[in-house]
């Protein structure tokens, strides 16, 4: 049965008569997490991502702030994900303390030990920077509010800055995490001598808002070009955390989460796929993983693993290729074998993900001088 708190319960209903979306979707969040049917919980998330139609047909808008020309909205409230982000053991301690310092700032500052609560995610697209800023908001239980920059930027850049204004004089008021995705585009060096003068005068604006904002306000901004940002901009985001592209461990994890969903029988497999798959972002391995799993799916049989393995391969030369419903022609599995054998993945492996006997394998490797 689901264990779901008389608390919780109260809460989703009081803030459903207040028509207050926010605390609606933080409370069905929280209850979906604890219901034990997934596909509850599936459900549940599913009503909460209509982000508040039926409250704002109920009278209830929340005033975010505009762009003065446009009226466009200058950001945004994002649901929190239900996927989850894979962390390097360094990442994952930054980020631990981040929230550590986040849900004890009233302590620290009693003590005088408070500190910006500002992190900056820098890394490659495709790393998990977007994802990231959400499990924050989620494990602080706040909102998140996502900056939209075609709304900010405008052609006057007068504008720009009078909207980057706005937001940082909208947040104050409001118990949620700022997500700043592109902090490039808004905070690029002062001193490039390409910029005009007003494009800076846009970088002192952030900076001025970034300083304007009290002990408690969580600022995350993300950027996949770190080397453009302004040095006053690293300063004052004191936690710094590098996506770069997964480790062979974290490889592994994404493997084994959205390929065999946690299948310990396919632990092998997914320790050859990890070492096939370097280069590769984890953005780019969930969607190799997924392709598969939807063919799979619509045919009615398991994951085709050497087609997995072929879309890994061709993806590294560049550009992401997807496993296709024909599965890998019988002309390429040879090449397949002797690549899977130069990354060190035993026979036995290399026979189980392309489908084929170790006999076989082993004729492929015995054909170019290589022991099986």
């Amino acid at each position: 049965m689901p264990t779901v708190s008389q608390d919780d319960l109260l809460e989703l209903v009081d803030a459903a008569l207040a028509a207050d979306y926010t605390r609606v979707r933080r409370a069905g969040s929280k209850i979906a997490g604890e219901l034990d049917d997934e596909n509850a919980a599936r459900a549940l998330r599913a009503l909460i991502r209509r982000k508040g139609v039926p409250l704002r047909a109920s009278g209830y808008a929340e005033s975010l702030p505009v762009d003065g020309k446009s009226r466009l909205p200058l950001i945004e409230e994002q649901p929190w994900p239900t996927t989850p982000v894979f962390l390097s053991d360094t990442n994952g301690a930054v980020v631990t303390s981040f929230l550590e310092d986040v849900r004890n700032a009233d302590l620290l500052s009693s003590k005088g030990l408070s500190t910006r609560l500002s992190m900056l995610l820098a890394g490659p697209p495709g790393t998990g920077k977007t994802l990231l800023a959400g499990h924050v908001a989620a494990q602080l239980g706040r909102p998140l509010y996502t900056v939209r920059l075609d709304s900010v930027i405008s052609s006057l850049l007068g504008d720009t800055a009078k909207n980057i204004r706005s937001i940082f004089d909208f947040v104050p008021a409001r118990e949620a995490v700022l997500f700043i995705d592109e902090m490039d585009a808004v905070a690029k060096v002062r001193d490039d001598r390409h910029e005009l003068g007003e494009l800076k005068r846009v970088v002192n604006t952030v900076i001025q808002g970034l300083d304007s904002l009290d002990d408690r306000a969580v600022v995350l901004a993300a950027t996949n070009h770190p080397q453009l940002l302004d040095p006053a901009i690293w300063r004052r985001f004191p936690y710094k955390v590098d996506l770069g592209l997964p480790d062979a461990s974290a490889r592994a994890d994404l493997w084994r989460h959205f390929l065999f969903e946690g299948n310990v029988v396919a632990e092998q497999l997914t320790q050859a796929l990890a070492a096939v798959a370097e280069g590769l972002s984890g953005a780019d391995i969930q969607n190799i993983a997924l392709s598969a799993r939807r063919h799979a799916a619509l045919a009615g049989g398991s994951v085709d693993a050497g087609s997995v393995v072929w879309a890994v391969l061709q993806s590294r030369k560049g550009q992401l290729t997807l496993p296709t419903r024909l599965g890998v022609p019988a002309d390429h599995r040879k090449e397949l074998a002797l690549h899977l054998s130069g990354a060190a993945v035993k026979a036995i492996d290399i026979a189980r993900l392309l489908g084929v006997t170790r006999q076989t394998v082993g004729a492929y490797l015995k054909e170019t001088g290589r022991a099986a």
